[in-house]
């Protein structure tokens, strides 16, 4: 994935979608797509599809699990804090998927505030 935003109708084909927010809303913890079916009751077939059309929209975070037994499996969180759209100054809509802060953005932060309090 980019940094790139992604387009306006991919994001709200997203969240418009019933099974796709049933995902966001019960992804609280790293899951495999079984997981996720069972948990929101989704056949696994619509289960990778609405997976899929979260991830084009940037909404989720994909993770190789990495097992004893040499088979590895995927797990997904969700990766953003907030979704904002926007009119531009050419009356567009666009926009805005908010990420999580990372460990190293969050330490950096902390230590820029260090800097300017000392």
């Amino acid at each position: 994935m980019t940094d790139e935003e992604p387009a306006v109708d991919v994001v709200f084909d997203a969240l418009s979608d019933e099974d796709c927010r049933a995902i966001v809303e019960n992804l609280e913890e790293p899951m495999t797509t079984n997981q996720i079916s069972e948990v929101c009751d989704l056949p696994l077939s619509t289960t990778y599809k609405k997976i899929d059309k979260l991830d084009d929209a940037t909404l989720l975070e994909e993770s190789v699990q990495l097992r004893e037994d040499g088979k590895h499996t995927n797990t997904y969180v969700v990766d953003f804090e907030y979704v904002k759209a926007a009119l531009t100054e050419e009356h567009r809509l666009s926009v805005e998927v908010q990420k999580p802060e990372s460990k190293g953005e969050r330490l950096e932060r902390i230590w820029d505030e260090v800097r300017e309090g000392a």
